[in-house]
């Protein structure tokens, strides 16, 4: 009878689901000042946004009858807007907080010892995950004042905050959960970011962009079967971006709204995200175990034991044939290159991650020419910004980890002992980044001299976009290096970067749109944004895609920038070389920062 009551008790005690885990984690946190800085900025970013867009909804001028009247118009503009930052705020806080909650065990090699203790792998998984979402919870929490308080002005339902609360917290358990997933197998937290960004972006963009493109084609099987509402619905209970969407399309739109019944049915779609959430923390509970009994025995995982395996017959090959490879040109440069962009042991990898990616390319070529849309400049737009931000990413990681994992290795110090100067240090890793993301960065080229041969764009668009790219990846690269040579952790250093990158690319034009709604005065976001290297390639493209404007001559030729700014191809091409020596002298004075400071703090 005792032992039947024990069980009992310990099957319905919460502490049974975490274990000790969960209750170091929090110890850690509370005395971590980073996670008070943490909700202080949350805070700050939260009151800055809802002053602009107070500001920006309510006009001081007027009668107070007008203006009561706006209060609710008001409220509604504030209370989504207040749910949309804090959807996406907590999703990315989440995949960071997560990226090292699993390596980090697996790094200091605690993993297998924490598996000799009666903590079992769901324990420490839970604990790991819900210490980290009490955090974000306590995040969401400081938002419920505020939306209370707004939804005085009326106009705004609690059905519409209880749903949007929910819809975030699943979609934040989810990312969490894939982010700990990914934390396993990776060791290095930008990595998992990148990994779990990526993954996400397919789950929640590419996957819907392809049904809409399938739903266009009515030749398909399966789309004959089931109807594109069928469809659409099944798609959204999987997609908490587009189910929050329709949540506040309903909440500003009017009462009884034709044809939006269907998305009513958010908790429907609140236990689908919870159980696909389920079924990769089981996956992870699995993989944890397998990891750590690894680690306790002392046996290295598959993948590294045949890699070992290969490398030790390639050395006895090498060996057997007598053969020492040389060290040829610059030594940092050569060893830098040694090295795949895609992680194996030779360039097999990045190859084959090459021939996919032009195969995935040449599949979307077939179905753009099949919608017959190959002609309009909103779609080679769409294919240059997403190469010109995979080449971005991959040019400010690449940088970014290029003198931290030195330091994390213990080889900056030998690296700084021998006869090499600072900048042929410096110039190595540049010209090495340079070179390993050369070939994400000729996607650009390779499909505007495809649609150059079509006559589909002009030509001066090759010899205007080397300009906007040239400028880019000079001041990415620059920026990455001077982050690592500030920080000794990679992790750190890669998230200073994007941060610093969201901030001047992101989050200040942002700002200066609404100080423009505010003030009535768009001078100041147009001339900032002549500066963005996205609003250059849109403008190039907009002036150059056509089948009429790729016959015309360079004096025919029309650009417009923002505010309506009309300009020929001479004043174009003069922004724009200006535009690029901006962006390399300060990617010349960044990487002279980076050099500075490589005698500081080595060891």
């Amino acid at each position: 009878m005792t032992k039947a009551s024990g069980k009992f008790t310990k099957i319905f005690n919460p502490f049974w689901l975490t274990g000790p885990v969960f209750e170091k984690e929090l110890l850690v946190s509370s005395r971590r000042k980073r996670n008070y800085v943490l909700r202080f900025l949350y805070l700050i970013f939260l009151s800055v946004f809802i002053m602009l867009v107070w500001v920006s909804s309510v006009k001081f001028q007027g009668a107070a009858a007008f203006q009561k009247s706006r209060m609710s118009e008001a409220g509604n503009i504030i209370t989504s807007t207040i749910v949309i930052f804090q959807f996406i705020a907590t999703q990315l806080i989440a995949i960071i907080m997560l990226s090292n909650s699993i390596s980090d065990e697996i790094y200091h090699r605690t993993l297998g010892t924490l598996m000799t203790t009666p903590i079992s792998s769901f324990q420490i998984v839970m604990g790991k995950l819900l210490s980290k979402i009490l955090q974000l919870v306590l995040l969401m929490g400081i938002s419920l004042p505020i939306l209370a308080i707004i939804r005085v002005f009326g106009g705004v339902a609690w059905e519409y905050i209880i749903s949007s609360l929910f819809i975030t917290f699943t979609a934040v358990f989810f990312a969490g959960a894939l982010s700990l997933f990914f934390s396993i197998s990776s060791r290095r937290a930008f990595a998992v970011i990148i990994k779990t960004s990526f993954t996400l972006g397919v789950i929640y963009l590419f996957l819907p962009a392809i049904i809409d493109v399938l739903l266009n084609f009515r030749s398909f099987m399966f789309v004959g079967i089931m109807t594109g509402n069928t469809i659409g619905s099944a798609a959204v209970l999987f997609n908490p971006f587009m189910m929050l969407h329709y949540e506040t399309v309903m909440m500003l739109s009017p009462p009884g709204a034709a044809g939006m019944s269907l998305w009513t049915y958010w908790p429907l779609h609140c236990f689908v995200m919870l159980i696909l959430t389920a079924i990769i923390l089981w996956m992870s509970v699995k993989t944890v175990r397998r990891v750590a009994l690894d680690q306790a025995c002392g046996r290295l995982d598959l993948a590294t034991r045949i890699g070992q395996k290969l490398s030790r017959k390639k050395n006895r090959s090498e060996e057997t044939n007598g053969k020492i490879r040389p060290v040829k040109g610059r030594p940092v440069l050569w060893k830098e290159l040694r090295a795949p962009i895609i992680k194996g042991r030779d360039s097999t990898n990045s190859i084959i991650g090459f021939a996919a990616a032009m195969i995935a390319l040449f599949i979307t070529y077939i179905s753009c020419s099949r919608m017959r849309i190959l002609d309009y400049s909103a779609t080679h737009e769409s294919y240059i910004i997403l190469f010109e931000i995979l080449g971005g990413i991959f040019t400010l990681v690449l940088s970014a980890v290029s003198i931290t994992s030195e330091k994390e290795s213990g080889a900056w110090p030998i690296l700084l002992a021998t006869s090499m100067d600072d900048w042929q240090i410096l110039t190595g890793k540049g010209m090495a980044v340079i070179r390993k993301t050369l070939p994400i960065w000729l996607f650009i080229f390779l499909h505007l001299i495809l649609f150059v041969m079509l006559r589909a764009i002009h030509p001066i668009a090759i010899v205007q976009m080397l300009m906007v790219s040239a400028g880019t990846a000079v001041f990415l690269c620059s920026i990455g290096l001077y982050f690592s040579s500030l920080f000794r952790r990679t992790t750190a250093a890669v998230i200073a970067a994007f941060g610093f990158i969201f901030l001047i690319w992101a989050v200040i034009p942002m700002l200066l749109g609404y100080t423009a709604v505010i003030t009535e005065d768009a001078g100041i976001v147009s001339g900032y944004s002549y500066f963005h290297p996205l609003v250059q390639s849109v403008v190039i493209i907009e002036g150059t895609t056509g089948y009429s404007k790729a016959r015309e001559s360079l004096s025919g030729l029309v650009y417009f920038w923002p505010e309506n700014n009309q300009a020929g191809t001479g004043r174009t091409t003069l922004i724009l070389s200006m535009n690029m020596l901006v962006y390399v002298s300060a990617g010349v004075f960044s990487a002279w920062r980076a050099k500075c400071r490589f005698r500081r703090k080595i060891f």
